[in-house]
C-alpha cells in the first residue's frame, strides 16, 4: 500500500489543479516551476525557525553554509 505525506499529497493536488487550470495548454519546464515554487518558501522557513542563522538554517536544510547563500541570492532573499 502507498502512503503519501500530506506535503505530498498537497503538491499533487496542485499538480492536478495547475494541470486542470491549463486545459489543452501544454505546460513547459514544469520541474524548473515547481522546484522554484518550493524553495522559496522552504528557504524562508529554515531562516526563520533559525532567527536568521544562516549556519543552522543551512544544517536544518541539508546543506552547505554556500549552497544556502547561493540559493538565497538566486531568490533574491535577505536573511
Amino acid at each position: 500500500m502507498n502512503h503519501k505525506s500530506p506535503l505530498e499529497q498537497s503538491v499533487r493536488d496542485r499538480l492536478e489543479r495547475y494541470f486542470s487550470d491549463l486545459g489543452d495548454a501544454e505546460p513547459h519546464d514544469l520541474l524548473a516551476m515547481v522546484v522554484n515554487c518550493v524553495e522559496r518558501p522552504v528557504l524562508q522557513v529554515a531562516l526563520e525557525k533559525s532567527q536568521g542563522n544562516q549556519s543552522k538554517a543551512a544544517a536544518m536544510l541539508g546543506v552547505t553554509r554556500s549552497t544556502l547563500r547561493k540559493k538565497l541570492l538566486a531568490h533574491n532573499l535577505q536573511p
